[in-house]
């Protein structure tokens, strides 16, 4: 049996790989049965001899292949003998956490023989339905408005929300949830928001990147704070362009890693020395902070 799950939230999807291994785990409990491969650099045949393999005390295997689509040499031999794998009684599961070729030929074979889930990013109604059983999950109700506010602030960032759902909770101990509480503990997304100003300098759009600069302005957001996740996310870049890894959550981790390859080392290490004299010139009351965060855009 073949399992897929594929889509860009990651948060579900993972919880749903948890969820699948939990289950084998409470049938077959000696575990030498269950394996995991990161699939980008998997030797197809390192595969085929773990499926081949006799299970031992007659356990079903369980295979789980993470974002095998950038491993070509895998997908062109494991879709030569994909028939054999539909019905054997092992399971083997793809989890895919990037983004795929609509027509890429894996990705037909899984949709047609496999037991696929797609996890889209959540929005509307469904985001709230969410939002909702979390809270009920951690034993809180939250007003209507309230949730508003905090969906508002944490967009369709599951894993971001999931972890703000878990601190209201806590901050009010089974008490009712009210906007001053969301308001007072959940920051907006302005994090996730500045991603989109580093695209359009990675782009070298300095006339868009300005103007959504002056869109967190006119929100009220704060220069200092503004140049503050900027100098945060810029050394992140720094840092994964360094290790060529970074210790965040998937969605930040791909995007810093994916924005990091339109830089140059050069280029990050100038642009963290003209983040260091615009925050300097701010401190010393040398510049006005609305104009420093401008001469810093136009001089990035």
């Amino acid at each position: 049996m073949i399992i897929f799950l594929y889509g860009q939230d990651t948060y579900r999807s993972r919880r749903k790989l948890e969820e699948i291994v939990a289950r084998y785990k409470e049938v077959h409990k000696s575990g030498l049965n269950l394996r995991f491969f990161d699939g980008e650099n998997l030797d197809y045949r390192d595969f085929k001899d773990i499926f081949q393999q006799i299970s031992m005390f007659q356990e079903k295997k369980l295979i789980i292949l993470k974002d095998i689509f950038q491993n070509q040499e895998f997908k062109t031999a494991f879709l030569k003998d994909g028939k054999k794998f539909i019905d054997s009684k092992d399971i083997i599961i793809f989890q895919e956490e990037g983004k795929i070729a609509s027509k890429d030929a894996l990705l037909k074979f899984l949709i047609e023989n496999s037991k696929a889930q797609a996890f889209e990013l959540l929005e509307g109604q469904k985001l709230k339905n969410w939002a909702d059983r979390e809270f009920k999950k951690y034993g809180a109700e939250i007003d209507p408005q309230a949730l508003e506010v905090m969906i508002g602030n944490t967009g369709n960032d599951l894993w971001r929300a999931s972890n703000e759902v878990q601190k209201l909770a806590a901050f009010k101990k089974g008490k009712n949830i009210t906007v001053q509480d969301v308001s007072l503990l959940v920051r907006p997304q302005i994090e996730t928001d500045i991603f989109k100003t580093i695209d359009a300098l990675a782009a070298r759009n300095k006339k868009q990147a300005v103007s959504l600069i002056h869109e967190h302005l006119e929100k009220g957001d704060s220069p200092l704070y503004l140049l503050s996740m900027i100098n945060f996310q810029f050394r992140n870049l720094l840092a994964a362009k360094e290790t060529g890894k970074l210790n965040s959550h998937p969605y930040f981790a791909r995007k810093i890693l994916g924005l990091a390859q339109r830089f140059t080392f050069e280029d990050l290490r100038r642009i963290y020395r003209k983040i260091f004299e615009a925050d300097l010139k701010i401190k010393t009351g040398q510049l006005d902070p609305q104009i420093a965060l401008d001469l810093l855009i136009t001089a990035i």
